[in-house]
């Protein structure tokens, strides 16, 4: 991906259903659980690079005994940081006890980290500080077991404000506006209430506190107060949490915007985002592995028990088209096939731009994301090319010399790897602030292999603000000297701001948003811009559920068409020779290859919640007036 793009969170639950000393003599080890969890966050990376989290729960501990244990890192590889940091305090009691090597019960005892229960979480922080206090898991403590909540997710509320202002009328003093201490706190209210109803009911029925804390664990009813809790919430999410007596749960949301899949056998039950990963690490076949319906939780009790609920009424499912698109690891079945089908829908279009002279054509692809697109590509390229070659052959009725038979057969699809990403130069120049020339040559370009009469075809899988195809890609392919540069997108035109989870908070640092705003003035609209503010400051009050999206305006007044060509106009200077075109996916395609995962607003508008409206409303009020704020 060309653009830089800060995205959504990972996460990863693991419950281990068998004694611990049941691991220590299949696997070899007690800590099979931390082993396993190290794999499920490393294979993950991809989801969040600037901090991570872990946290474990051992079952049926002591009074007296820690329980819950929690390592968090912002280090440059926050992973490895928290695992180095895991590994160092077991071998250090290791060392000074060696009589704790192969008794289990005293590692579970002494040591910590080891435990039954396990969540992990890897970060991109996409507003905010990004501090080691901002990374998950989030601990609410208390000395009463089940009142001990831990909390993980991949999510954004779109509604925080309002849940903030929720939890001030319950009577709580929240130390952060943050939606997760937000929804963790909204957790823990109805945790607490549950908590004391049930032991209530339990002294009235002659109990004590110390033999009602079993019970309570045993009555607690997590599917309730996740519904209690989730009542109000607005947004995409993907929400884990455990409870410090051995209850954990992961919640999706209604519309399913942000994924969820899990796995479970007679020793463990594993919930991770992404579904290779489960695949991998625990070698299980695709089919076992179950992605989490909308609105549902799975939940398992501390006995063991597992279910999954109906927590809210799910909405129309709006899967993220982005995780098919960029986000998740390619090595999803479904995902490597229909990223291939997004290549190959790309290619009517590219046939055109080329006027089919694929033999003076070069394809190519920006690394590394947009690879098994470019794989799809080449594929229909070959379908085509072995049309041309057989109409060629059927029109020489057999009258063809052996030579000319060989000529016809000898073409193939002209693959070149052109375009060089030098992450390190990158991570060098990203806080110099007078840095055009430097990023220029973020990434260097193969010579020698195109001519000046060769078209380049280049695709990426997606076009953002377009800051780095401007100043470094399309320079640097130029200096190839081709007769013309065709850029093409496997996503659609990114045309509005994400609330659910993904750095694009912002209308005006997308370039679709800029090109649209240049036709406005190019043909003399540009007065409804103005127009179209009124009406977003005329909703600021409204409820949710009556705001309309009227950015949608902007937009109606051009063909996609004319938007792709104002937005080669503006990512290609005077300085380029080449001509330049830009091909976008149609929206209608981007269905047609991922058809489970048909959230779309980012290149449509039409949000899967009722906060989107309000939310890109906000954005343009913030445009036109100039605020860099975030729109929520």
């Amino acid at each position: 991906m060309s653009d830089t793009l800060k995205h959504e969170c990972g996460i990863a639950l693991i419950r281990l259903l068998k004694p611990l000393e049941y691991y220590k003599e299949k696997y070899g080890t007690a800590f099979y659980g931390v082993n396993k969890m190290y794999l499920m966050m490393e294979k993950q990376h991809n989801r969040g690079q600037d901090g991570a989290g872990f946290a474990s729960i051992k079952l049926d501990t002591q009074p007296g005994e820690r329980y819950i244990s929690r390592v968090r890192s912002i280090a440059q590889q926050p992973i490895q940081d928290i695992f180095s940091q895991i590994n160092g305090r077991i071998n250090k009691e290791f060392t000074e006890h060696p009589e704790y090597k192969n008794d289990v019960e005293l590692q579970k005892k002494n040591i910590p980290y080891i435990g039954e229960l396990l969540l992990g979480h890897v970060r991109y922080g996409t507003f905010g500080k990004n501090s080691v206090e901002s990374v998950h898991p989030f601990l609410r403590q208390n000395n009463w077991q089940h009142r001990n909540l831990i909390v993980a997710g991949n999510f954004n509320m779109t509604n925080v404000t309002q849940l903030f202002n929720r939890l001030i009328e319950l009577g709580q003093h929240p130390k952060e506006k943050a939606d997760t201490i937000t929804i963790m706190e909204k957790i823990g209210h109805f945790l607490d209430d549950s908590v004391s109803k049930i032991y209530k009911d339990l002294k009235k029925e002659g109990y004590n506190k110390q033999d009602a804390s079993p019970l309570i664990a045993e009555r607690l009813r997590v599917a309730k107060i996740l519904k209690k809790a989730s009542k109000n919430w607005d947004g995409g999410y993907a929400m884990a949490g455990m409870l410090g007596h051995g209850d954990s749960f992961v919640l999706r949301d209604p519309a399913g915007i942000r994924p969820a899949y899990y796995y479970k056998d007679d020793e463990v039950v594993v919930v991770a985002s992404e579904r290779p990963v489960i695949q991998t690490v625990f070698n299980v076949p695709f089919e076992e592995i179950v992605e989490l319906d909308p609105g549902h939780a799975i939940i398992t009790k501390k006995s063991g028990k597992t279910a999954i609920k109906k927590i809210i009424e799910p909405l129309e499912r709006k899967a993220c088209s982005f995780e098919r698109i960029y986000f998740s690891r390619g090595s999803d079945a479904e995902i490597y096939q229909e990223r291939k089908e997004l290549g190959k829908l790309l290619m009517p279009e590219v046939l055109k731009a080329i006027d089919e002279d694929t033999e003076n054509t070069v394809f190519s692809y920006i690394p590394n994301t947009a690879e098994t697109s470019f794989f799809g590509m080449i594929e229909t390229v070959e379908e085509f090319l072995n049309y041309k070659k057989t109409q060629a052959i059927l029109a020489g009725k057999g009258g063809l010399s052996k030579e000319r038979v060989i000529e016809i057969l000898s073409e193939r699809p002209r693959i070149e790897k052109i375009a060089i990403k030098d992450v390190k130069l990158r991570t060098f120049i990203t806080e110099d602030s007078s840095r055009d020339d430097l990023v220029e040559h973020v990434y260097d370009v193969t010579y020698g292999v195109i001519k000046p009469t060769d078209n380049l075809v280049i695709i990426d899988d997606s076009i953002v603000r377009g800051t780095t195809l401007k100043k470094s890609i399309i320079k640097m392919m130029d200096r190839l000297h081709p007769k013309k540069i065709v850029v093409v997108s496997s996503a659609p035109q990114i045309r509005y701001p994400d609330c659910y989870g993904i750095d694009m908070a912002n209308l005006e640092s997308l370039v679709a948003f800029r090109a649209t705003l240049a036709l406005l003035k190019d043909h003399d609209k540009y007065h409804l811009v103005e127009e179209v503010y009124h009406k977003c400051k005329a909703q600021v009050d409204l409820e949710d559920k009556d705001v309309k999206n009227f950015v949608k305006e902007i937009y109606d007044q051009f063909t996609p068409e004319q938007i792709s060509n104002k937005i080669a106009e503006l990512l290609s200077d005077e300085t380029v020779e080449a001509e330049v075109q830009i091909i976008f996916q149609p929206v209608e395609n981007l269905h047609k290859a991922c058809p489970k995962n048909l959230g779309d607003w980012y290149f449509t508008g039409n949000y899967p919640t009722v906060g989107g409206n309000r939310v890109v409303n906000r954005a343009f009020i913030n445009f036109y007036e100039g605020n860099k704020e975030r729109a929520y």
